[in-house]
């Protein structure tokens, strides 16, 4: 495990009172989904399977991207069976990061998990994240063995080089789909990015608020079903754009703040 021990904020490392230690059994788990059809009902019937045997008070989301396959319609079919599994639909593909903010505006538990619906993941490794959380408001997964081509892990490792530098971040896996945070980090953070750049805006934000993290490695899993779209060229210089314009955006931020306006 990988702690980032100069940051220190909200999370600190104070001893766990009785209601953080409550709300580590509160968590919402939501799955950000476009075209997931033949992997959907795997993936969410693993995550309950695994929040029921926790003994968590859970609820499970289910964000439907603007889907052109039956993946919409197989979401609300779960819903339909479990009442612990809701659904949320936007009307046509608003991208990853918007996929992320309805996610965790549907939350209402004191935790918040993501990981993606392709099964690349092994949700099982979730419940070991808890404990982590009594000290620290994000837990920041990395990917272990990641089962990506050669070329998709260059420039995953080239971009999460450029958002750290430019953020000054120390953070080993920028877009690993496999994330908890504590749920008021979102009612304290105002999100911008609708595309890839999701991640390092909350992260950057976030430890910027004072908000403390910890990484820990997480196994990687070849997609079994389904297209990969986060490394089509239209999605990757979309990433880009919005790079310089948050980086541009957080720095007159600061400025505005140093100067007391």
């Amino acid at each position: 495990m990988n702690k980032i021990g100069s940051l220190k904020g909200k999370g600190g490392n104070k001893r766990a009172t009785s209601d953080e230690r409550r709300a580590t059994n509160s968590i919402s788990v939501f799955f950000p989904c476009y075209n997931e059809q033949d992997n959907v009902t795997r993936t969410v019937e693993q995550a309950l399977a695994v929040l029921e045997k926790a003994g968590a008070d859970f609820e499970v989301i289910i964000v439907d991207d603007g889907s052109s396959d039956a993946t919409g319609r197989i979401a609300d079919e779960i819903a339909d069976r479990n009442s612990r599994v809701k659904v949320v639909h936007h009307p046509a593909n608003l991208g990853y990061g918007a996929a992320l903010k309805s996610g965790f505006k549907a939350a209402t538990k004191e935790l918040v998990f993501y990981t993606d619906a392709d099964g690349q993941f092994d949700i099982s490794e979730m419940p070991p994240l808890l404990p982590l959380i009594k000290q620290y408001d994000i837990v920041s997964c990395y990917r272990l063995n990641r089962q990506d081509s050669l070329v998709r892990k260059i420039n995953a490792w080239c971009w999460t080089k450029l958002v750290c530098l430019l953020f000054g971040m120390r953070i080993r896996d920028i877009d690993c789909a496999f994330k908890l945070y504590k749920t008021e980090i979102f009612d304290n953070i105002e999100l911008s990015s609708a595309g890839a750049l999701i991640d390092a805006e909350i992260l950057a934000r976030a430890i910027r608020g004072g908000y403390t993290v910890t990484q820990k490695g997480v196994h990687h899993y070849p997609r079994m079903a389904g297209t990969q779209t986060g490394a089509s060229l239209r999605v990757i210089l979309r990433a880009f754009k919005e790079l310089f314009k948050l980086h541009s955006r957080i720095r007159k931020e600061s400025e505005k703040i140093t100067n007391g306006q």
